[in-house]
């Protein structure tokens, strides 16, 4: 982790391990564990599947919401979005350790994930303005790669604690709350925006992002098979509780992996960039729908997927970052607000088809969606790949 973050100044060293915590905990330990603990709480509160359900519907919305407010204040308000965010997520986790009704559990998972929605935006302005720019999009997508550190943490904390569920919860709440002010305190770079990066960006903004935004949605409903049907898919196919959870801390370390990389990703431009680790998410997708009850592959792939998943995530900063930089934040919360727009519909269309042909086939079509969204950006014309309002 330290070579990682040699290529900048120890100060801003500091922050992006600070960002990159922050990320972990929102992302990883906040939104993406809700999957991995449900079946403790449904043991201990009642709580039945259709509740746990909405309550994942409920926080995809909460996460869009979040997103949304990041899309307009993120190149403006970046430090009241962290404020926001670890509220958001420290208060939710707090909420859902404490809760002994299955309707105050949901609300605040519900709560908490909009966290998640601030935090992204709030730390792509942060680091754009703390960092040199020829070194922004490797500090982007190193800060963006925590959610792997904090899927790992997730993981270790089952393993050691389940069936506790709520010491877990606890933890994560003051943690947050600890990385959040940190921080706020090395965001050194108070600069002020103007008048136009303050207002929404014009129709042909958005018009520049159409198929990045496309291939976002069509990368969200791919890869909603494995976050909401993984684990189920390998138990369902005769793995234990603790090679399933080792599958969750597999995917963990291919997102780690994701600041090892780094710096071979950032020499290809994000179209490119994307194309790999997309097509990554793809593969590995369709080996897990299919090598499910050999362990050595289930868990390859999950590895690969957790990497895949991450650098393409990385890979939408990257491109909205090259299209126009003073709105990188704005662009941000966009294609995030895309990608888990498809993550909602993928959840859906796979439990279609996973009730009527399996999970296999589910897990299959995922990974043709997936495809597909490698696919789009190339039906567009290269010169839409042209910076358009780079600042220095």
């Amino acid at each position: 982790m330290k070579r990682a973050f040699s290529f900048v100044p120890a100060g801003d060293g500091m922050l992006l391990a600070a960002g990159t915590s922050f990320i972990a905990m929102t992302y990883g330990l906040v939104r993406m564990a809700y999957g991995l603990f449900l079946p403790d709480v449904q043991a201990e509160l009642s709580f039945g599947a259709a509740a746990a359900g909405l309550t994942s519907s409920g926080a995809s919305l909460s996460y869009c919401v979040g997103a949304l407010i990041g899309l307009r204040a993120g190149a403006v308000h970046p430090r009241r979005l962290v404020i926001g965010a670890g509220l958001c997520a420290g208060i939710g986790s707090a909420g859902m350790a404490a809760a002994m009704q299955p309707g105050v559990f949901s609300a605040f998972a519900i709560l908490s994930s909009t966290g998640a929605g601030l935090a992204s935006p709030a730390l792509v302005s942060i680091i754009g303005r703390n960092v040199e720019r020829r070194d922004n999009d490797r500090a982007q997508s190193i800060v963006n790669a925590g959610t792997g550190p904090g899927l790992i943490v997730a993981g270790v904390l089952a393993q050691v604690l389940l069936p506790n569920w709520r010491l877990p919860w606890f933890v994560v709440a003051g943690v947050t709350i600890v990385v959040a002010a940190l921080v706020l305190r090395l965001d050194r770079a108070h600069t002020h925006r103007s008048a136009d990066e303050e207002r929404l960006p014009p129709r042909s903004w958005f018009g520049a992002h159409g198929h990045i935004i496309a291939a976002a949605l069509l990368m969200g409903a791919g890869s909603a098979a494995v976050w909401t049907f993984g684990r189920a898919h390998l138990v369902e196919s005769g793995a234990s509780e603790s090679v399933s959870i080792g599958a969750w801390i597999a995917l963990g370390i291919g997102g780690t992996a994701v600041i090892a990389t780094a710096r071979w990703m950032s020499h290809f431009r994000p179209r490119a960039a994307w194309a790999v680790s997309a097509s990554v998410v793809a593969g590995a997708t369709a080996m897990l729908g299919i090598t499910p009850g050999f362990t050595p592959l289930a868990l390859v792939a999950c590895a690969a997927f957790g990497w895949g998943y991450t650098a393409a995530t990385g890979a939408l900063i990257a491109w909205t970052v090259e299209r126009d930089f003073g709105r990188a934040a704005t662009g941000t919360s966009l294609l995030f607000v895309a990608l888990v727009l498809g993550q909602a519909l993928g959840a859906t269309a796979a439990g279609a088809v996973a009730a009527v042909w399996g999970l296999a086939a589910a897990f299959i079509l995922a990974a043709v969606a997936t495809a597909a969204a490698v696919a789009v950006p190339h039906w567009t014309k290269t010169v839409n790949e042209t910076p358009k309002a780079v600042r220095p």
